[in-house]
């Protein structure tokens, strides 16, 4: 299924106008659902007959888990396919509000069984040891990133108005611990990992999930600025590199 329509961000004086972003916009929830998957899915084969294995890094919320079911039924290689966590929170991966857990139950059925799935925390492992090992799986760079934006601008667990939120934007490691306990949007889950700038920029492809006229006016106001510190979601086009492709539908 392909997308009713497809424009490029035009707007004068803004972020649009330099070729980082471009807007895929569906008519209903159904023709997003798939033609999001099946730009994930198009990317990850492109990957696939070039490499031996392709890298998927994928986010959490309410918003993805059906583009992530219908992602599963696509018919790639998915034996060859690693897909791991923009972020996670402080929990164990069998947690009903891990993102391991959705990725789990959404995205790993089907076809995409065969699918190597990395889980950041794990029993038993402490904070520290966790970071490090999201930071060596990385090693192997995500070809393909698909991220979210929260109300409050936030995206991985990138949150505006937290602790050191300067630190992990500007941090040379792909992934960093964050103590979100300064902004409301992350709820009762304050201690996350997630990724940084630096762990977006190597992948060819990345794309931005949302729905609702709230979500798109917020996606204009983004465009006003660089400012990360003011919304965190500015790194999906601001960090240098491949051009971000918006999933949208009312």
């Amino acid at each position: 299924m392909s997308p009713t329509g497809a424009a490029a961000f035009g707007i004068s004086g803004g972020i649009g106008d330099d070729g980082r972003m471009q807007l895929h916009a569906y008519e209903s929830a159904t023709q997003w659902t798939w033609g999001a998957a099946i730009a994930i899915s198009s990317a990850l084969a492109r990957d696939l007959e070039q490499n031996a294995r392709a890298r998927l890094l994928l986010s959490g919320g309410k918003t993805p888990g059906p583009v992530y079911a219908a992602l599963s039924k696509s018919p790639i290689a998915w034996d060859r396919v690693d897909v791991a966590l923009v972020d996670e929170r402080w929990l164990l991966p069998d947690d009903p509000d891990s993102n391991a857990r959705l990725l789990r139950e959404s995205l790993i059925q089907n076809k995409a069984q065969k699918a190597r799935l990395e889980t950041i925390t794990r029993a038993g492992r402490p904070f520290d040891e966790a970071i490090a090992t999201a930071n060596l799986h990385a090693r192997q760079p995500a070809g393909v990133v698909v991220l979210g934006m929260g109300d409050d601008g936030h995206t991985a667990s990138l949150f505006p108005g937290m602790v050191d939120l300067e630190g992990a934007l500007s941090a040379s490691s792909p992934y960093v611990g964050v103590d979100a306990g300064g902004s409301p949007g992350a709820g009762n889950w304050q201690r996350r990992i997630s990724l940084t700038p630096a762990g977006l920029a190597p992948a060819h492809t990345r794309i931005l999930l949302i729905r609702g006229e709230k979500k798109r006016a917020l996606l204009d106001r983004l465009l006003q600025s660089d400012d990360a510190t003011e919304f965190p979601a500015r790194i999906a086009f601001t960090t240098p590199g491949a051009k971000l492709h918006v999933h949208w539908c009312p």
